[in-house]
Protein backbone atom coordinates (compact mmCIF):
# COMPACT_ATOMS: atom_id res chain seq x y z
CA UNK A 1 0.00 0.00 0.00
CA UNK A 2 3.00 2.10 -0.09
CA UNK A 3 4.59 4.37 2.82
CA UNK A 4 2.43 6.43 5.00
CA UNK A 5 2.98 10.38 4.56
CA UNK A 6 2.87 12.61 7.90
CA UNK A 7 1.02 15.12 8.47
CA UNK A 8 3.90 17.78 7.86
CA UNK A 9 4.16 16.39 4.26
CA UNK A 10 0.23 17.04 3.24
CA UNK A 11 0.63 20.34 4.68
CA UNK A 12 3.47 21.46 2.63
CA UNK A 13 0.88 20.32 -0.29
CA UNK A 14 -0.56 23.97 0.42
CA UNK A 15 1.13 25.73 -2.42
CA UNK A 16 0.35 23.52 -4.91
CA UNK A 17 -3.53 23.84 -3.67
CA UNK A 18 -3.22 27.62 -3.87
CA UNK A 19 -1.65 27.45 -7.40
CA UNK A 20 -4.45 25.33 -8.66
CA UNK A 21 -7.15 27.83 -7.11
CA UNK A 22 -5.71 30.63 -8.78
CA UNK A 23 -5.03 28.84 -11.75
CA UNK A 24 -8.59 27.91 -11.53
CA UNK A 25 -9.66 31.96 -11.12
CA UNK A 26 -7.67 32.81 -13.99
CA UNK A 27 -9.45 30.66 -16.16
CA UNK A 28 -12.99 31.21 -15.40
CA UNK A 29 -12.28 35.21 -15.34
CA UNK A 30 -12.35 35.37 -19.29
CA UNK A 31 -15.71 33.08 -19.29
CA UNK A 32 -17.55 36.26 -17.31
CA UNK A 33 -19.34 38.92 -19.03
CA UNK A 34 -16.70 41.91 -18.53
CA UNK A 35 -19.06 44.09 -15.93
CA UNK A 36 -18.72 40.99 -13.71
CA UNK A 37 -14.89 40.39 -13.46
CA UNK A 38 -14.40 42.89 -10.61
CA UNK A 39 -16.59 40.83 -8.66
CA UNK A 40 -14.95 38.13 -8.92
CA UNK A 41 -11.88 39.59 -8.31
CA UNK A 42 -13.08 39.50 -4.14
CA UNK A 43 -14.01 36.06 -4.09
CA UNK A 44 -10.51 35.24 -5.44
CA UNK A 45 -9.00 37.91 -3.07
CA UNK A 46 -10.60 36.09 -0.06
CA UNK A 47 -9.90 32.51 -0.81
CA UNK A 48 -5.78 33.48 -1.66
CA UNK A 49 -5.16 35.77 0.63
CA UNK A 50 -4.90 33.26 3.72
CA UNK A 51 -6.61 30.31 5.81
CA UNK A 52 -4.91 27.10 7.12
CA UNK A 53 -6.50 24.93 4.40
CA UNK A 54 -7.26 22.30 6.78
CA UNK A 55 -10.65 20.95 4.95
CA UNK A 56 -8.04 20.58 2.03
CA UNK A 57 -5.44 18.59 3.95
CA UNK A 58 -7.82 16.23 5.51
CA UNK A 59 -9.35 15.57 1.86
CA UNK A 60 -5.94 14.70 1.00
CA UNK A 61 -5.48 12.76 4.16
CA UNK A 62 -8.68 10.40 3.17
CA UNK A 63 -7.69 9.67 -0.42
CA UNK A 64 -3.81 8.61 0.79
CA UNK A 65 -5.27 6.59 3.71
CA UNK A 66 -7.99 4.83 1.59
CA UNK A 67 -5.61 4.31 -1.48
CA UNK A 68 -1.77 4.21 0.35
CA UNK A 69 -0.35 6.25 -2.78
CA UNK A 70 0.74 10.13 -2.08
CA UNK A 71 -2.53 12.27 -2.73
CA UNK A 72 -1.29 14.03 -6.05
CA UNK A 73 -4.00 13.50 -7.94
CA UNK A 74 -6.28 14.52 -5.32
CA UNK A 75 -5.16 18.35 -5.58
CA UNK A 76 -8.26 19.60 -7.81
CA UNK A 77 -10.66 18.04 -4.77
CA UNK A 78 -9.11 19.67 -2.20
CA UNK A 79 -8.70 22.67 -4.15
CA UNK A 80 -12.80 22.48 -4.18
CA UNK A 81 -12.79 22.23 -0.76
CA UNK A 82 -11.62 25.55 -0.19
CA UNK A 83 -14.20 26.71 -2.51
CA UNK A 84 -16.80 25.49 -0.49
CA UNK A 85 -15.39 27.10 2.35
CA UNK A 86 -15.23 30.58 0.96
CA UNK A 87 -18.77 29.75 0.34
CA UNK A 88 -19.52 29.43 3.79
CA UNK A 89 -17.14 32.11 5.01
CA UNK A 90 -19.05 34.60 2.42
CA UNK A 91 -22.42 34.11 3.82
CA UNK A 92 -21.44 33.78 7.31
CA UNK A 93 -19.84 37.09 7.73
CA UNK A 94 -22.77 38.60 5.68
CA UNK A 95 -24.62 36.42 8.90
CA UNK A 96 -22.89 37.93 11.94
CA UNK A 97 -22.41 41.20 10.10
CA UNK A 98 -18.62 40.72 10.09
CA UNK A 99 -16.35 43.80 8.67
CA UNK A 100 -12.83 41.67 8.21
CA UNK A 101 -11.71 38.41 7.20
CA UNK A 102 -8.35 36.80 7.14
CA UNK A 103 -6.93 40.00 7.05
CA UNK A 104 -9.07 42.21 4.95
CA UNK A 105 -12.17 43.35 4.40
CA UNK A 106 -14.84 41.16 3.79
CA UNK A 107 -16.59 40.11 0.60
CA UNK A 108 -19.73 42.07 0.90
CA UNK A 109 -17.78 45.04 2.63
CA UNK A 110 -15.69 45.02 -0.15
CA UNK A 111 -18.35 44.73 -2.83
CA UNK A 112 -20.46 47.96 -1.05
CA UNK A 113 -16.79 49.54 -1.12
CA UNK A 114 -17.26 49.14 -5.21
CA UNK A 115 -20.86 50.61 -5.23
CA UNK A 116 -19.31 54.26 -5.30
CA UNK A 117 -18.26 56.49 -2.99
CA UNK A 118 -21.11 58.81 -3.89
CA UNK A 119 -23.87 56.24 -3.09
CA UNK A 120 -25.68 57.12 0.45
CA UNK A 121 -24.30 54.07 2.89
CA UNK A 122 -27.44 52.12 3.37
CA UNK A 123 -27.67 51.40 0.09
CA UNK A 124 -24.22 50.89 -0.93
CA UNK A 125 -24.29 48.49 2.04
CA UNK A 126 -27.96 46.34 0.96
CA UNK A 127 -26.01 46.68 -2.60
CA UNK A 128 -22.87 44.61 -0.72
CA UNK A 129 -24.85 42.29 0.74
CA UNK A 130 -26.52 41.50 -2.54
CA UNK A 131 -24.04 41.15 -4.26
CA UNK A 132 -21.71 39.00 -1.16
CA UNK A 133 -24.76 36.41 -1.12
CA UNK A 134 -24.59 36.06 -4.91
CA UNK A 135 -20.58 35.85 -4.68
CA UNK A 136 -20.85 33.50 -2.59
CA UNK A 137 -23.21 31.10 -4.58
CA UNK A 138 -20.37 31.31 -7.23
CA UNK A 139 -18.67 29.50 -5.41
CA UNK A 140 -20.60 26.74 -5.03
CA UNK A 141 -20.25 25.31 -8.65
CA UNK A 142 -16.58 25.40 -8.60
CA UNK A 143 -16.94 22.82 -5.53
CA UNK A 144 -18.60 20.68 -8.10
CA UNK A 145 -16.82 21.54 -10.81
CA UNK A 146 -13.60 20.37 -8.74
CA UNK A 147 -15.13 17.25 -7.40
CA UNK A 148 -16.32 16.12 -11.20
CA UNK A 149 -13.34 16.37 -12.54
CA UNK A 150 -11.15 14.13 -10.54
CA UNK A 151 -9.15 11.77 -11.73
CA UNK A 152 -10.97 8.70 -9.96
CA UNK A 153 -13.60 6.07 -11.52
CA UNK A 154 -16.96 7.60 -12.06
CA UNK A 155 -18.66 5.45 -9.31
CA UNK A 156 -16.25 6.98 -7.14
CA UNK A 157 -17.16 10.50 -7.82
CA UNK A 158 -20.88 10.02 -7.68
CA UNK A 159 -20.10 8.71 -4.43
CA UNK A 160 -17.67 11.46 -3.48
CA UNK A 161 -20.68 14.25 -4.86
CA UNK A 162 -22.80 12.28 -2.53
CA UNK A 163 -21.04 13.04 0.23
CA UNK A 164 -21.02 16.97 -0.64
CA UNK A 165 -24.40 17.16 -1.29
CA UNK A 166 -25.14 15.51 2.87
CA UNK A 167 -22.25 17.87 4.19
CA UNK A 168 -24.08 20.71 2.63
CA UNK A 169 -27.73 19.96 4.06
CA UNK A 170 -25.76 18.96 7.14
CA UNK A 171 -23.96 22.54 7.07
CA UNK A 172 -26.97 24.23 6.21
CA UNK A 173 -29.14 22.49 9.10
CA UNK A 174 -26.54 23.54 11.72
CA UNK A 175 -26.00 27.15 10.61
CA UNK A 176 -29.62 27.33 10.47
CA UNK A 177 -30.21 26.35 14.39
CA UNK A 178 -26.73 28.70 15.11
CA UNK A 179 -28.97 31.71 13.86
CA UNK A 180 -31.80 30.67 15.81
CA UNK A 181 -29.82 29.79 18.98
CA UNK A 182 -27.96 33.36 18.80
CA UNK A 183 -31.49 34.86 18.90
CA UNK A 184 -32.25 33.16 22.41
CA UNK A 185 -32.01 34.54 25.89
CA UNK A 186 -28.63 32.22 26.95
CA UNK A 187 -31.04 30.86 29.82
CA UNK A 188 -32.82 29.15 26.87
CA UNK A 189 -29.75 27.73 25.26
CA UNK A 190 -28.68 23.97 26.20
CA UNK A 191 -25.15 22.48 26.28
CA UNK A 192 -26.98 19.84 23.89
CA UNK A 193 -27.98 22.84 21.85
CA UNK A 194 -24.31 23.93 21.85
CA UNK A 195 -23.12 20.51 20.97
CA UNK A 196 -25.87 19.70 17.74
CA UNK A 197 -24.53 23.35 16.10
CA UNK A 198 -21.20 21.84 16.54
CA UNK A 199 -21.78 18.70 15.02
CA UNK A 200 -23.47 19.71 12.19
CA UNK A 201 -22.45 22.81 11.38
CA UNK A 202 -18.40 21.97 12.16
CA UNK A 203 -17.75 18.54 12.45
CA UNK A 204 -19.46 17.67 9.38
CA UNK A 205 -18.13 20.17 6.66
CA UNK A 206 -14.35 20.56 8.40
CA UNK A 207 -13.62 16.87 9.30
CA UNK A 208 -15.57 13.89 8.30
CA UNK A 209 -16.99 15.09 4.96
CA UNK A 210 -13.41 15.95 3.88
CA UNK A 211 -12.01 12.62 5.20
CA UNK A 212 -14.68 10.75 4.05
CA UNK A 213 -14.89 12.53 0.21
CA UNK A 214 -10.75 11.85 -0.17
CA UNK A 215 -11.27 8.52 0.97
CA UNK A 216 -14.51 7.64 -1.06
CA UNK A 217 -12.50 9.00 -4.58
CA UNK A 218 -9.22 7.01 -3.13
CA UNK A 219 -11.27 3.52 -3.39
CA UNK A 220 -13.13 3.23 0.25
CA UNK A 221 -16.26 1.32 0.12
CA UNK A 222 -18.88 3.59 1.28
CA UNK A 223 -19.69 0.88 4.03
CA UNK A 224 -16.28 1.29 5.39
CA UNK A 225 -16.15 4.63 6.44
CA UNK A 226 -18.20 4.36 9.12
CA UNK A 227 -15.38 4.26 11.94
CA UNK A 228 -14.13 6.78 10.23
CA UNK A 229 -17.27 9.33 10.84
CA UNK A 230 -17.43 8.31 14.36
CA UNK A 231 -13.80 9.48 15.05
CA UNK A 232 -14.34 12.57 12.93
CA UNK A 233 -17.17 13.54 14.40
CA UNK A 234 -15.35 13.58 18.20
CA UNK A 235 -12.77 15.44 16.50
CA UNK A 236 -14.66 17.75 14.92
CA UNK A 237 -16.23 19.04 17.99
CA UNK A 238 -13.36 19.40 20.05
CA UNK A 239 -12.05 21.29 17.24
CA UNK A 240 -14.78 23.64 17.34
CA UNK A 241 -15.21 23.81 20.92
CA UNK A 242 -11.22 24.87 21.02
CA UNK A 243 -12.19 27.72 18.10
CA UNK A 244 -15.09 28.94 20.88
CA UNK A 245 -12.21 28.95 23.66
CA UNK A 246 -9.88 30.91 21.28
CA UNK A 247 -12.59 33.11 19.52
CA UNK A 248 -13.38 34.11 23.53
CA UNK A 249 -9.94 35.23 23.82
CA UNK A 250 -8.23 32.56 25.77
CA UNK A 251 -5.10 31.05 24.63
CA UNK A 252 -3.41 28.10 25.88
CA UNK A 253 -2.19 29.70 28.63
CA UNK A 254 -3.43 33.22 28.82
CA UNK A 255 -5.83 35.84 27.02
CA UNK A 256 -5.28 35.78 23.25
CA UNK A 257 -7.64 36.10 20.67
CA UNK A 258 -9.89 39.49 20.44
CA UNK A 259 -13.06 38.12 22.08
CA UNK A 260 -14.92 38.67 19.02
CA UNK A 261 -17.56 36.06 20.05
CA UNK A 262 -18.65 37.49 22.90
CA UNK A 263 -19.24 40.92 21.49
CA UNK A 264 -20.88 39.09 18.50
CA UNK A 265 -22.82 37.34 21.10
CA UNK A 266 -22.29 33.80 20.33
CA UNK A 267 -24.30 31.14 22.32
CA UNK A 268 -21.34 29.24 22.76
CA UNK A 269 -20.57 26.34 25.51
CA UNK A 270 -18.48 29.22 27.36
CA UNK A 271 -21.59 31.23 27.77
CA UNK A 272 -24.06 28.49 27.93
CA UNK A 273 -22.21 26.95 30.83
CA UNK A 274 -21.34 30.39 32.57
CA UNK A 275 -24.72 31.72 32.55
CA UNK A 276 -26.21 28.37 34.18
CA UNK A 277 -23.45 28.90 36.90
CA UNK A 278 -23.03 32.87 37.71
CA UNK A 279 -24.90 34.13 40.25
CA UNK A 280 -27.63 37.07 39.18
CA UNK A 281 -25.00 40.09 39.40
CA UNK A 282 -22.58 38.15 37.18
CA UNK A 283 -24.80 37.30 34.52
CA UNK A 284 -25.31 40.96 34.71
CA UNK A 285 -21.87 41.98 33.92
CA UNK A 286 -21.72 39.49 31.08
CA UNK A 287 -24.73 41.20 29.34
CA UNK A 288 -22.82 44.24 29.44
CA UNK A 289 -20.32 42.76 26.56
CA UNK A 290 -22.69 39.68 25.36
CA UNK A 291 -23.73 40.51 21.79
CA UNK A 292 -22.42 44.61 22.55
CA UNK A 293 -20.04 45.74 19.87
CA UNK A 294 -19.53 48.32 21.53
CA UNK A 295 -18.03 46.83 24.65
CA UNK A 296 -15.35 48.83 26.39
CA UNK A 297 -12.23 46.84 27.16
CA UNK A 298 -13.13 46.23 30.86
CA UNK A 299 -16.39 44.94 30.22
CA UNK A 300 -14.98 42.28 27.99
CA UNK A 301 -12.26 41.73 30.68
CA UNK A 302 -15.09 41.01 33.47
CA UNK A 303 -16.94 38.95 31.05
CA UNK A 304 -13.66 36.76 30.57
CA UNK A 305 -12.94 36.60 34.81
CA UNK A 306 -16.52 35.24 34.75
CA UNK A 307 -15.91 32.55 31.90
CA UNK A 308 -13.28 31.60 34.33
CA UNK A 309 -14.27 31.98 37.86
CA UNK A 310 -17.63 30.37 37.01
CA UNK A 311 -15.69 27.39 35.97
CA UNK A 312 -17.11 27.55 32.28
CA UNK A 313 -13.69 27.57 30.67
CA UNK A 314 -12.43 24.70 32.53
CA UNK A 315 -15.68 22.77 31.40
CA UNK A 316 -14.79 23.53 27.79
CA UNK A 317 -11.30 22.03 28.34
CA UNK A 318 -12.77 18.61 29.88
CA UNK A 319 -15.33 18.43 27.05
CA UNK A 320 -12.16 18.80 24.74
CA UNK A 321 -10.08 16.43 26.68
CA UNK A 322 -12.97 14.01 26.93
CA UNK A 323 -14.13 14.05 23.40
CA UNK A 324 -9.94 13.29 22.47
CA UNK A 325 -10.09 10.46 24.65
CA UNK A 326 -12.81 8.90 22.93
CA UNK A 327 -11.83 9.38 19.79
CA UNK A 328 -8.25 7.99 20.31
CA UNK A 329 -10.39 4.80 21.75
CA UNK A 330 -12.29 4.78 18.34
CA UNK A 331 -9.41 4.95 16.61
CA UNK A 332 -7.17 2.10 18.38
CA UNK A 333 -10.24 -0.15 18.59
CA UNK A 334 -11.46 0.36 14.68
CA UNK A 335 -11.08 -2.84 12.55
CA UNK A 336 -12.48 -1.06 9.24
CA UNK A 337 -9.45 1.89 9.35
CA UNK A 338 -6.18 -0.05 8.75
CA UNK A 339 -3.21 0.11 11.61
CA UNK A 340 -0.68 1.72 9.40
CA UNK A 341 -3.20 4.85 8.84
CA UNK A 342 -3.78 5.57 12.68
CA UNK A 343 -0.48 7.15 13.75
CA UNK A 344 -1.94 9.96 10.85
CA UNK A 345 -5.44 10.29 11.96
CA UNK A 346 -4.07 10.19 15.16
CA UNK A 347 -1.71 13.16 14.56
CA UNK A 348 -4.28 15.13 12.60
CA UNK A 349 -6.57 15.10 15.74
CA UNK A 350 -3.63 16.28 18.19
CA UNK A 351 -2.99 19.22 16.08
CA UNK A 352 -6.70 20.08 15.50
CA UNK A 353 -7.78 19.71 19.40
CA UNK A 354 -4.67 21.44 20.72
CA UNK A 355 -3.75 24.38 18.37
CA UNK A 356 -3.36 27.60 19.78
CA UNK A 357 -4.24 29.99 16.44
Amino acid sequence: MGTLVKFAELVAYRPRIEAHLRREYDRERPNAPTNVRPYLRLNEGLTLRGGKRFRAILLLAGYHIASGRRPDVAIGPAAALEHFQSWMLIHDDIIDHSAERRGGPTVHRAAAALRGRGAPRPEAEEFGVGIGITLGDLEEPATVEGLLGSAAPGPARLAALAEYARMTRLTAYGQLLDIRNGTRPPAQVRAADVYLVHELKSAVYTVVAPLRIGALLGGARPDRLEDLAAWGRDIGVAFQLRDDVLGAGFSAVDIGKSSNDIVEGKRTLLIVRAWATATAAERRELERALGRPAATPREIRRALEILRSTGSLAYSERAIARLGRRASRRLAESRTIRSAAKPLLAEIGQRLIERSV
